[in-house]
């Protein structure tokens, strides 16, 4: 199979399997004849849908997500490591063996009913993004924001997937009610560099007209220099912001890049056959923030590191965001406007 047009270069097995693969090349890997590897997508029948986290790094305690995998491919990602849970290689098979979750809709109309459910808001796209290409066909992330609409619930949305604009006619009423707010994540404003890190997410130009799109539709949109690579993309962060502050996003954020489980090996292999001439330089930045290791997962930390380097960074950001008028926290969503939808059968109330 070729593997034209995919982030990772491996696909070996998730740690949690008992015997390793090992993939030799025969000498055919180039053969243009050979069959491109193809998506494929399995389905799921979730039991339960919101997921709850205590994380202090986050500023939201609740999430959904209508898949697993992504198609986008991005090497980077920090989610590749959960599709070990199912066996599954965080590689090749993350952006190429899907999960979409079909009964979504009806468990999260469910849960939301809930008696003993209290509102806060949801974020969707934390995990893997809700508007990758299978979702033009399956359109789960749609009828979960119809469910959301109905209940008047709150929801912040990240992508970097254009099919968010198909939704305008649910995003912009809703947003009306101060009940939405998509983060659209820029990496990089380099085509070239953006294609063979995010091979099928869309381009850097094309993410800018999304937020103008968006916003001129009312959407309020966080740009998301999400995540700076020390030594690759860590020039361009003024850049981001100034590009996504034109096109009318009015709050940023920003994450540096994390390396989990996985995710490290896989970056590494990426860097050798991309960039190799950067690949010493970006890992010793690093592990400079991470005391000598790849990643640091404590709380607090993964998210930007710490030393010299991380706080001139964070400097960086703050300035830049001062200077051109962006935010570096949005307003609360609305949470007073959350009802459950009367049902069939409801007895109906007195005033």
């Amino acid at each position: 199979m070729r593997t034209l047009g995919r982030g990772a270069l491996s696909n070996e097995v998730g740690r949690f399997e008992r015997y390793g693969r090992v993939c030799e090349s025969d000498g055919w890997d180039n053969d243009p004849d050979l069959p491109l590897l193809r998506t494929d997508v399995a389905f799921e029948t979730a039991r339960s849908l919101i997921t709850y986290n205590r994380s202090p790094d986050l500023p939201f305690d609740r999430s959904i997500n209508p898949y697993r995998g992504c198609e986008h491919g991005c090497v980077y990602c920090f989610a590749r490591p959960t599709h070990a849970y199912l066996g599954l290689s965080p590689g090749l098979d993350f952006e190429t063996r899907l999960v979409a979750r079909p009964n979504a809709v009806d468990v999260l109309r469910s849960e939301l009913s809930a008696r003993r459910y209290k509102v806060a808001p949801i974020a969707i796209g934390t995990n893997t993004d809700p508007y990758q290409p299978i979702e033009k066909t399956h359109r789960i992330t749609r009828a979960c924001l119809e469910v959301l609409a109905d209940f008047g619930h709150p929801v912040a949305i990240v992508t970097k997937g254009a099919l968010i604009e198909r939704d305008l006619d649910i995003l912009a009423p809703m947003a009306a009610r101060g009940l939405v707010r998509v983060g659209i994540s820029l990496t990089t404003l380099d085509a070239d560099l953006s294609r063979r890190m995010e091979p099928r997410a869309p381009a850097p130009k094309r993410r800018l007209a999304m937020i103008r799109v968006l916003t001129d539709a009312g959407v309020p949109v966080r740009l998301m220099t999400s995540p700076l690579v020390p030594g690759l993309t860590d020039h361009e962060m003024e850049a981001l912001l100034a590009a996504g502050a034109e096109a009318g996003a009015d709050t940023a954020s920003w994450i540096m890049l994390r390396l989990p489980r996985e995710v490290s090996q896989l970056w590494q292999e990426w860097l050798a056959e991309h960039v190799p001439n950067r690949a010493a330089k970006v890992m010793t930045r690093l592990r400079e923030m991470h005391g000598g290791r790849d990643y640091d997962p404590r709380w607090g930390h993964r998210m930007r590191g710490e030393g010299q380097y991380a706080e001139m960074m964070a400097q960086r950001f703050r300035t830049a965001c001062k200077r051109l008028g962006l935010a570096q926290q949005a307003p609360a969503l609305r949470c007073d406007l959350f009802r459950v939808p009367a049902q069939a059968g409801d007895q109906l109330s007195l005033f």
